[in-house]
């Protein structure tokens, strides 16, 4: 805060004593106005205002609740109580929501506030967290003609459960305690032999940025204990074991994501999959955050359509079955799913198989049936692997990439091209997804297109109301995504390019382009900021209208939004436009300059 405002807000605050055992709030029975903040004593916090309610949380000295109680206009609730006798100060909520309206009290809300009032636990707190942020040590790396001798003596000096490898190409072997178990005692291997030779090779590895509930998934699925962590660039952060991961949030997922690869046919995975929308709620709900709530909901998504292209194949035999790829695109492939979220997607096949298009095509059209079935309805704009400008053999899309990148204006371009970079490959060979490889360089070999990519990003306008309100000369509705979200995933796709990062969440981009020379850092975290915040306001939008019985979309009405989430609403709006402002100035500047050169 500023000095005046922390200045006024003090002189406007009131001193309160309470003894053991008396209630300080109910905000189960009151709209919040306040917050309050413990100078002396010990508070517990309860979810009702009876004895024995459950306890959410504990409030020591210098400690504020009521915070996210006022933000939302009540819709959090709990009780106050003081265990010994205590000293708090009263803060008035016409002042301390103000602090809220600026980058600095979004990133509060976008994190702190929600943990101290929920009274998650830290294991709660692990199924949303980035799993770079779980790494609890450096990784542990031998070589590979390392005997396995000193391979597991150095595991035991550094207290470790593993030895990663690194190979040729930047992959990884690792080795751990269970392959000392099963493959060297169990099956007589000798000490001195190379650990290469007992190795798992090469290891699955996941970007730092996944929350940590889809790697524990992923984790379960595949058997695995370990999962070496890396940066974009490929460099290894540590290692996470599945015992950092546990959280009882993740468990409910997992269990809707083994009835889905348990499904015996399309009825079956129908039933499971209906589940998505219960298991959102239930997420949103119970404390995770949205971005953790959407990367669980884009994993189980991810479940039920490779169940379904498994079903749809299960009766055709060859080894084409083994030759092509399904992509999915969009906010799903970003792990930024919303319950309203539609299926992209794509096809890709070996160059062996390019007569077998219709084949393809027709595979396409029967999982996108079952995946209507399932609640999960098609792209309404026609990304879909069912069509012919979907589905191609590798060359073709290799090609197809090279040509949107010599002339982005032709075939629509820019709109292909902004599609594939998210896309991502849930069944098949990753290999067969050969378009990204083209933009990798793009700022050495294709800077034009690169410029276009940003020119179109800035012509997204962000809108202070729909475009329905404008024609109908009224006010009082939003729409969050089209509105406000698109401007900052094309701004994050653009700064993501500029550093040679293709495929990555929103979030991850604009860490990775900010200071880029044209995107500052402080307009990076800017845009880092109201996102988490957009995503916010719809998973709330978007779980309620799914409680209510109603379709979820994006359109909000601003009325109903708490005061708060209306003023952060308006200066997120105002914040993506000035960003915009100032890239586009940045950008005129250098080009400027360019041409003075």
């Amino acid at each position: 805060m500023a000095p005046d405002a922390l200045a006024e807000l003090a002189s406007a605050s009131t001193t309160h004593h309470f003894d053991a055992g008396e209630l300080i709030t109910d905000y189960t029975m009151q709209v919040p106005d306040d917050v309050w903040m413990l100078r002396a004593g010990h508070v517990v916090l309860f979810a009702g205002a009876a004895e024995g309610d459950e306890t959410l949380d504990t409030v020591e000295p210098g400690g504020i609740f009521g915070v996210y109680a006022l933000l939302t206009g009540g819709k959090v609730q709990f009780a106050a109580r003081a265990t010994e006798p205590s000293t708090l100060l009263r803060l008035p909520g016409a002042l301390v929501r103000s602090v809220f309206a600026n980058p600095e009290g979004l990133s509060y809300i976008a994190s702190s506030a929600w943990d101290r009032i929920s009274g998650r636990s830290v294991a709660q707190r692990t199924s949303r967290a980035a799993v770079a942020d779980l790494v609890r040590a450096e990784p542990v790396l031998t070589a590979a003609e390392t005997p396995i001798r000193d391979a597991v003596k150095l595991m035991a000096e550094r207290h470790s459960s593993y030895v990663l490898i690194p190979l040729p190409g930047g992959d990884f072997g690792i080795f751990t305690d269970r392959d000392l178990r099963t493959r060297v005692v169990a099956a007589g291997m000798g000490l001195n032999t190379p650990v290469a030779h007992a190795m798992s090779a090469p290891a699955h590895t996941v970007t730092g940025d996944r929350a940590g509930a889809t790697v524990l998934m992923e984790m379960l699925e595949f058997g695995l204990r370990h999962m070496p962590v890396v940066d974009h660039g490929g460099r290894v952060l540590g290692v996470v074991e599945e015992t950092d991961l546990v959280a009882s949030s993740t468990r409910q997922s997992f269990l809707l994501r083994r009835a889905i690869a348990f499904a015996t046919n399309t009825a079956e995975l129908q039933v499971a999959a209906r589940r998505i929308t219960d298991l959102g709620v239930d997420l949103f709900r119970g404390g995770t955050d949205a971005a953790g709530t959407s990367a669980v909901i884009s994993v189980v998504i991810d479940a039920v359509v490779r169940r379904a292209l498994e079903l749809e194949i299960a009766d055709q035999t060859g080894a084409w079955r083994h030759q092509f790829a399904w992509l999915t695109m969009g906010s799903i492939a970003r792990r930024e799913a919303m319950p309203s979220s539609d299926v992209d997607s794509a096809l890709s096949w070996s160059d062996e198989m390019c007569s077998d298009k219709g084949r393809f095509l027709r595979i396409a059209a029967g999982v996108h049936t079952t995946l209507d079935h399932c609640g999960l309805p098609a792209d309404t704009n026609g990304a879909v692997a069912y069509k012919a400008r979907f589905a191609r053999c590798a060359s073709e899309w290799s090609t197809a990439a090279q040509g949107w990148l010599d002339n982005p204006m032709k075939d629509r371009g820019l709109v292909m091209s902004s599609l594939l970079l998210d896309a991502r490959v849930v069944w098949g060979d990753p290999a067969l997804h050969t378009a990204p490889a083209a933009f990798s360089r793009m700022p050495v070999n294709h800077p034009h297109a690169l410029r276009l990519q940003l020119l179109d990003a800035l012509a997204g306008k962000v809108r202070p109301r729909s475009l329905r309100d404008v024609v109908a000369r009224r006010g009082g509705t939003f729409d969050l995504k089209a509105h406000a979200l698109t401007p900052i995933v094309n701004l994050a796709r653009w700064a993501g390019l500029t550093v040679g990062l293709v495929s990555a969440s929103t979030p991850a981009r604009l860490a990775a382009g900010a200071g880029n020379g044209i995107l500052s850092e402080d307009d990076a975290n800017i845009l880092r900021e109201v996102f988490d915040l957009l995503q916010r306001l719809r998973m709330a939008h978007q779980i309620e209208q799914l409680a209510t019985g109603c379709t979820p979309g994006d359109i909000i009405t601003m009325s109903e939004l708490s005061p708060l989430n209306r003023s952060l609403l308006n200066d997120g709006v105002r914040e993506i436009a000035a960003v915009q402002r100032r890239v586009r100035q940045t950008l005129s500047n250098t080009v400027s300059r360019s041409s003075a050169g």
